[in-house]
C-alpha cells in the first residue's frame, strides 16, 4: 500500500510513519514544510528504508502538491499536518487559518482530482483520512461524553481552524464523492513529542528544575491518548472506515491538568530523588477561551474495529517520563524553540503551558 502522509515529521504523524513503514510495510511519502515542531531526528529510524521518501512541501503549495500525487500515485492519504498549539493560535491566528484550513483546502482538491482520474480496484480502495481533535467540539460540563454527533462548538482560534478544515472534508465527500473519513483524537502523549505541550513540558522543566506552571486552579480536563494506541486506530480507520463517517479517538484516560502535573513530579521524585519536584509548581494567570472538559466516547471505534487502548495513562505516563530522561539529545537542541508562555494575549513572562 502507498501512504501519502501530510506532517509525518511532526509528533502523531512521525508515529504513524514509523509504523506503517516498520510494522505494516507500507510505501510512504512524508509531505511535511518542516516547521519548528517538526523534527526529522523522529523518522530517523525509516529514514534510509527504500519504503520511505520526504517531500519538503508546503500543503498550501497547490502545484507542488499536485505533482505529488501525481508522482506517488498513493493509495490513500492520512492528513496529519496542521498548526495544532492552542497558545500560539491565540496570538498567532493567521498561521493557522492558512495551514490548517487553505492547506486542507488545496489538499483536498488534489485529492480530488487525483481520484477522478483512478479507475477500477485502485478507484474502490482509495480513501482520505483527516486526523482532527476533539477540541472542535468546545466544553463539556462536569458529565458527559463527546460523541460522533456533538455539535461543533469551538472556542480558540486553533480549534475554529480544525472545525472548518473538518468541514470541507465533510463537503468534499457530498459534493464531490471523494472518500473521506475523520477521526477526532483525545489529548495525546508519548515520546517525540515537542516540549511546547503540557506533558513533555513539564517533564523537561522538572528535569532542569524549573518552574512547573499551570493555569488558572488546574482543574481543567483532558482525556489522554498515548500516541501509540492513536496510530494503531488509525491504521484500523484508513483500513475499514467507512467513507463519509467520523470516529472518536480517545483514552478514556481523564485527568485534570494539575493530577498530570502532580503524577509527573512523583515519576521523577522516584526517577530522579532529590527535592520534592512538588515544589516546582506554580498556578499562573488562566489563557483565554480555555476549555474546562474534554472527555470522548470511543464507541463506535471499539465497537467496530475491536480497538482499545493498551496503555492505561498510569502505564503510559511512565513510560513517556523515562524516554524523556533517556533521549536528552532528542530534546535538548529543541529547548531554544520552547520554554516561555505563549497563551495570554498580555502578561508577564512565565513558562508556557499547554492541554
Amino acid at each position: 500500500m502507498r501512504i501519502l502522509v501530510t506532517g509525518g515529521a511532526g509528533f502523531i504523524g512521525s508515529a504513524l510513519v514509523r509504523h506503517l513503514v516498520g510494522e505494516e510495510g507500507a510505501d510512504v511519502l512524508n509531505v511535511d514544510k518542516l516547521t519548528y515542531a517538526s523534527n526529522l531526528a523522529s523518522v530517523a529510524s525509516v529514514a534510509r528504508d527504500q519504503r520511505y521518501a520526504l517531500r519538503k512541501l508546503d500543503i498550501c503549495d497547490a502545484a507542488g502538491v499536485g505533482q505529488a500525487f501525481a508522482e506517488f500515485q498513493p493509495d490513500a492519504v492520512v492528513h496529519l499536518a496542521a498548526e495544532t498549539h492552542v497558545d500560539r493560535s491565540i496570538t498567532g491566528a493567521a498561521a493557522f487559518v492558512e495551514t490548517n484550513v487553505t492547506g486542507t483546502y488545496v489538499l483536498l482538491d488534489a485529492a480530488r482530482r487525483y481520484y477522478e482520474g483512478l479507475s477500477g480496484a485502485q478507484r474502490r480502495a482509495f480513501r482520505f483520512l483527516h486526523v482532527s481533535t476533539d477540541e472542535v467540539y468546545g466544553s463539556l460540563g462536569a458529565q458527559g461524553l463527546f460523541t460522533e454527533q456533538t455539535a461543533y462548538d469551538p472556542s480558540s482560534p486553533y480549534s475554529a481552524s480544525k472545525a472548518a478544515s473538518d468541514h470541507l472534508v465533510v463537503a468534499w465527500h457530498r459534493t464531490y464523492g471523494l472518500p473521506t473519513i475523520i477521526s477526532n483524537c483525545s489529548n495525546n502523549y508519548g515520546p517525540y513529542q515537542f516540549p511546547e505541550k503540557l506533558i513533555p513540558l513539564m517533564i523537561l522543566n522538572a528535569i532542569e528544575g524549573k518552574p512547573l506552571p499551570i493555569y488558572g486552579d488546574g482543574s481543567n480536563v483532558r482525556d489522554w491518548l498515548h500516541v501509540d494506541d492513536h496510530v494503531r486506530a488509525l491504521v484500523l480507520i484508513l483500513q475499514g472506515g467507512e467513507p463519509g463517517q467520523k470516529y472518536n479517538v480517545g483514552g478514556r484516560n481523564e485527568h485534570s491538568n494539575a493530577d498530570v502535573v502532580d503524577r509527573i513530579c512523583g515519576i521523577m521524585d522516584r526517577l530522579r530523588p532529590g527535592a520534592p519536584h512538588r515544589r516546582l509548581i506554580s498556578f499562573v494567570t488562566d489563557r483565554p477561551g480555555h476549555d474546562q472538559r474534554y472527555a470522548i466516547d470511543a464507541s463506535r471505534l471499539e465497537s467496530t474495529f475491536g480497538w482499545r487502548a493498551r496503555e492505561t495513562f498510569e502505564t503510559g505516563l511512565e513510560k513517556t517520563v523515562r524516554w524523556y530522561l533517556d533521549n536528552e539529545d532528542w530534546w535538548a537542541p529543541l529547548r531554544g524553540h520552547a520554554g516561555q508562555r505563549l497563551g495570554l494575549v498580555a502578561s508577564p513572562a512565565a513558562g508556557r503551558v499547554a492541554s
